[in-house]
């Protein structure tokens, strides 16, 4: 069997949670972007949207977060992976893949 597998591109967007977060940001994305590459993706963009309101409140305490997309390209295993990763990551609020 080969191992020259299809890589797919994707953008996932987070919605960052940093309320208990006491280092800079820069941090976070650069463990998230470790993340992606440990599971074997390619990352090719990374754009900081910064702050956004959210417009429907869920929590008082947590109404506006910081949006984060990565531009990446990996196996079609990847995005459930990275999911499956930040599932339980208290400073990730929120993940949306999408496929390019």
């Amino acid at each position: 069997m080969s191992e020259t597998a299809t890589k797919n591109n994707y953008a996932a967007t987070f919605i960052l949670d940093t309320r208990n977060y006491q280092e800079p940001i820069e941090t976070l994305i650069d463990s998230i972007k470790a993340a992606l590459e440990s599971e074997g993706a390619e990352v090719n963009n990374v754009e900081n949207l910064g702050q956004k309101e959210f417009v429907r409140v869920t929590d008082k305490g947590f109404p506006a977060g910081i949006y984060v997309t990565f531009h990446f390209s990996g196996p079609g295993a990847a995005a459930e992976a990275l999911k499956e990763k930040f599932r339980l990551d208290k400073t990730v609020n929120r993940i949306l893949v999408q496929s390019k």
